[in-house]
């Protein structure tokens, strides 16, 4: 019993001493450096780009010609255009109605005959004016002296007018004849032939109104146009200027698009029109797809709008019936196989524009999400963060485009957010995963496009 007491003690002893020695022995932990807290950001090159800026803006399409339908002249209608109804186009000069011409013949008429007779009126007002003078002459021609006006006649005009002893008396003492004396006007019927003149203006004039109503009577379209509204029948009474429908002019039509003062200061010779021809696009969408027409800078107003503190650009667009072109098909550089099912351009749609703008050298193309306060940016250079103060040359709702003064080259931007950002610090910049990758293209696309971006860049 001893015996095993004294085993089980030995047996115990080596198994503590056993474990002492694995103690003692076991490796100790391997030491490493503490990992720093370098933070993980998203980053991706700027592009380069150079030429014309595009100043875009937003505005919205209205007739440039556009007038109210209605008579000149009272009647009844005798005949409409049929296609003076409204959304139908009519061309330049078509008759649009017309006015019983009844009254306004009988009147051409009647002014004709009272130009005839006074006509005939002027030509005996002529005639006795020759007759007057030449008794006037001839009584001025005969001496002095009763016997020298004895074979007048007493019913003569000219001896009415002016007397025989009228004319004695005026001889002078200093042996004048009676031919120096003034004459009356009236003894040579002048103011009667000036009279009959005019009463033949006057009936001229009368005949010109006339004729004047008789044309008016017919309207015909001064220009091509679509018919807004009509309120227009065959047999009604019209009166004049009363409102019988309203047509716009399609040969052009205008948008108005306000500008900021920095926008609108990108746009070289604004204020000097007829230096050059700004080209521009409008932009509008129809049945899911976006459609351009050409159109160019006619003017802007030289006062800020009160309620916007714009400034208003005008843009005329030729042809807007024509039909646009699909801006996809634009863009891809392809030839458009026809605006035939391409929607006309629509008076009153809202649309998007853009304006040439000057030409830099070099200008950045920015994500809107690089942006941060105070028009900063963050860029990743040699592993650092650096916060840099850029120039805003255009901000659009996706993008900005900056001066690359500052920028360096190959410039790369932080897209991300960080809790804490100062100038210097280490960043990483993360890799973009696979699956993060548009899947109808391989894999090797990626790489190439930056690729791309990075030569333009250079």
């Amino acid at each position: 019993m001893h015996r095993q007491r004294v085993i089980g003690g030995l047996i115990l002893l080596a198994a503590i001493a056993i474990a002492a020695l694995l103690i003692f022995l076991r490796p100790g932990p391997e030491e490493k450096p503490p990992e720093e807290n370098i933070p993980l950001v998203q980053a991706e090159p700027l592009e380069i780009r150079s030429g014309n800026l595009m100043v875009q803006g937003a505005g919205t399409v209205r007739a440039r010609e556009e007038l109210t339908l209605s008579a000149e002249v009272a009647g009844k209608l005798v005949y409409v255009n049929p296609g003076l109804r409204e959304g139908q186009t009519v061309a330049r000069g078509a008759i649009l109605f017309r006015i019983d011409t009844s009254d306004y013949r009988n009147a051409v008429q009647t002014a004709q005959a009272d130009v005839a007779l006074q006509n005939v009126a002027v030509m005996e007002a002529r005639e006795e004016v020759a007759l007057a003078k030449s008794e006037l002459a001839r009584f001025q021609q005969r001496g002095t002296g009763s016997s020298a006006y004895a074979s007048v006649d007493s019913s003569d005009y000219a001896a009415r007018i002016l007397p025989p002893e009228a004319l004695a008396k005026s001889q002078g003492t200093n042996g004048q004849t009676a031919s120096t004396a003034p004459t009356n006007g009236l003894a040579t019927r002048e103011p009667q032939l000036q009279s009959a003149r005019a009463a033949l203006r006057r009936a001229q004039a009368q005949l010109a109104d006339a004729q004047a109503a008789l044309k008016r009577t017919t309207v015909r379209a001064p220009f091509s146009g679509v018919v807004r509204s009509e309120d227009i029948a065959l047999g009604s009474y019209v009166a004049p200027g009363q409102s019988l429908g309203s047509m716009v002019g399609t040969a052009e039509f205008e948008a108005v698009i306000p500008l900021s003062e920095s926008e609108a200061a990108l746009i070289p010779a604004l204020w000097r029109p007829g230096s050059n021809r700004i080209e521009a696009s409008v932009y509008s969408d129809y049945g899911g797809t976006r459609y351009r027409w050409q159109a160019y800078l006619d003017r802007a107003n030289s006062v800020l709008n009160p309620q916007t503190r714009t400034i208003d650009v005008f843009l005329r667009i030729p042809n807007p019936l024509r039909g646009g072109v699909p801006a996809a098909t634009q863009e891809e550089g392809q030839k458009s196989a026809g605006a035939s099912g391409a929607p006309p351009l629509f008076v009153g749609s809202f649309i998007d524009a853009e304006i040439t703008g000057r030409a830099l050298d070099q200008y950045a193309v920015l994500p809107l999400a690089a942006l941060r306060a105070d028009n900063q940016i963050w860029l990743v250079r040699d592993g650092r963060l650096r916060i840099v103060k850029v120039d805003i040359l255009q901000r659009t709702d996706t993008q900005a485009l900056i001066s690359t003064a500052g920028l360096g080259e190959k410039p790369v931007v932080i897209l991300g957010t960080l809790q804490t950002a100062t100038d210097g610090q280490q960043v990483r910049i993360a890799e973009a995963r696979e699956d993060a990758k548009p899947k109808n293209k391989p894999a090797a696309s990626k790489p190439k496009a930056t690729e791309t971006v990075a030569d333009k860049a250079s």
